[in-house]
């Protein structure tokens, strides 16, 4: 069957997407009495599909082993902390991943704090090569603690994982904060959404998803096109990162299956708000990416470098970002000899000393680190006071082919959640934004969440 043209395949698996991660929405079940520290281990072996673990708060000592246990679609386990107030914190062990998940499905693990207490343990972790783990969704974790060393991770999958959610979430000092897949490839991260979190001052990355070798497909694993999402998170390395050969990228996403299921997923990457490292790139990707929409600042270094890793950049779209670097602003690095894939960079506002390297200009503003400040409102404040949105003294508005980008949700949906395409940069209109980029969780936009329905995606997830 001819595969069609790349807008079609692109719109195909936004269409499966949507309805494979539907199945993700939890409903609420039977509700098991809350349990406590004294008694929650047990409480956990009966868990059934619908039940609701309610945790109280309190020190919890003997991990939180997810192992064995499945929901269902309409009837996933809950297990949760309160919604205010005083949480369930979980201690770590010497040994023992404190989370433990293997041969799992439809899990929601809500609310839940975890203290590594700078032992070499991760927080959580999805284990081993022959396990997996699909359909999981981790709300409103706070992890902290996990420094012992840069390979000690905040929330890690090493096993086959597909249809996880990591949202509203919050990952403080870690050696590694995610770190999806495993680094021979083969333990792939299919159809995520990763969204809503803050994840800062790490030694090594904020979040790597890995590169993946051709899959082989377990039961009930994907075999169609999808995406994963990774929109409206706050990633900075302003301080703690390590620095030579241990330094890393804020971000960095590797290349997908060159062949067969997974050949054609992508990286959408928008929303968000990359904040300094003093010794790397913010983001760094391979594959297939669109990157748009989001802010990047970095006073140290490099913004955004699309190149090879272990393949090479394929079909790539960047547009609508805002980038401040002292280095340089976006590069694009293909291997000698590479078939030629599409590739756009445009709308962009960029200002940087080295503001474009290694592609055809269509379309982007593009001035001195310096400059910055003559288009921009506060561009050198710091996070709360910094405000990237334009000046009445702009430039005129960007004028792009923009159908090929309306293939992507919230295309046309700024930084701040206004509508609006005919623009450089992250932001639709000059005036105060709704929310000023800081060190927190970014706030819901409604109008966001709307476009991204309107296009055919689940955004919501289910609280």
């Amino acid at each position: 069957m001819h595969a069609g043209t790349p807008g079609q395949v692109l719109f195909q698996f936004i269409m499966v997407l949507a309805g494979a991660l539907s199945a993700a929405l939890p409903a609420f079940g039977d509700a098991i009495d809350a349990a406590n520290p004294d008694d929650y281990v047990a409480k956990l072996k009966i868990l059934k599909p619908g039940n609701h673990l309610r945790l109280a708060p309190g020190e919890y000592k003997e991990g939180l082993p997810i192992q064995y246990l499945q929901g269902t679609a309409q009837a996933p386990i809950i297990i949760s902390g309160p919604d205010s107030g005083p949480r369930p914190v979980f201690i770590a062990r010497p040994r023992h991943n404190t989370i433990s998940i293997i041969n799992s499905s439809y899990i929601t693990l809500r609310n839940l704090d975890l203290d590594g207490r700078n032992l070499p343990v991760d927080g959580v972790k999805c284990e081993g090569h022959a396990g997996w783990a699909h359909h999981i969704i981790l709300d409103g974790l706070r992890v902290s603690g996990h420094g012992n060393n840069q390979q000690t991770v905040g929330i890690s999958t090493k096993c086959p994982a597909w249809g996880w959610v990591i949202r509203n979430s919050v990952i403080d000092g870690a050696g590694t904060g995610l770190y999806l897949g495993n680094s021979d490839g083969r333990a792939p991260f299919i159809g995520g959404l990763i969204e809503h979190n803050l994840i800062v001052d790490t030694q090594g990355y904020n979040l790597q998803i890995k590169h993946q070798q051709t899959r082989s497909v377990l039961p009930d694993m994907p075999v169609e096109p999808r995406a994963t999402i990774i929109r409206h998170n706050v990633f900075s390395k302003a301080q703690g990162g390590s620095s030579g050969e241990m330094a890393r990228p804020n971000v960095l996403v590797g290349h997908w299956p060159l062949s067969g299921p997974g050949s054609q997923d992508r990286y959408l990457v928008h929303g968000n708000f990359f904040y300094q490292n003093p010794h790397e790139s913010l983001f760094q990707g391979e594959g297939n990416i669109a990157l748009y929409n989001n802010l990047f600042v970095n006073d140290f270094g490099d913004a955004i470098r699309i190149q090879p890793h272990n393949d090479t950049p394929r079909e790539v779209s960047v547009f609508y970002n805002t980038v401040i670097a002292t280095g340089s602003g976006i590069r694009l690095a293909r291997r000698e000899g590479d078939a030629p894939y599409r590739q756009v960079i445009a709308g962009n506002a960029i200002f940087s000393r080295i503001p474009s390297t290694g592609y055809r200009d269509e379309g982007n503003l593009v001035g001195t680190y310096e400059a910055a400040g003559k288009y921009l409102a506060k561009p050198f404040a710091p996070p709360g006071e910094m405000d990237l949105s334009p000046l009445r003294v702009k430039p005129n508005a960007a004028s792009i082919e923009t159908t090929r980008l309306r293939v992507y949700p919230g295309w046309n949906v700024d930084f701040d959640g206004r509508r609006g395409s005919d623009r450089f940069g992250a932001y639709a209109s000059h005036g105060p934004p709704r929310w000023l980029p800081r060190l927190e969780i970014k706030p819901l936009s409604s109008a966001a969440m709307n476009a991204d329905r309107k296009a055919g995606w689940r955004t919501g997830f289910s609280k």
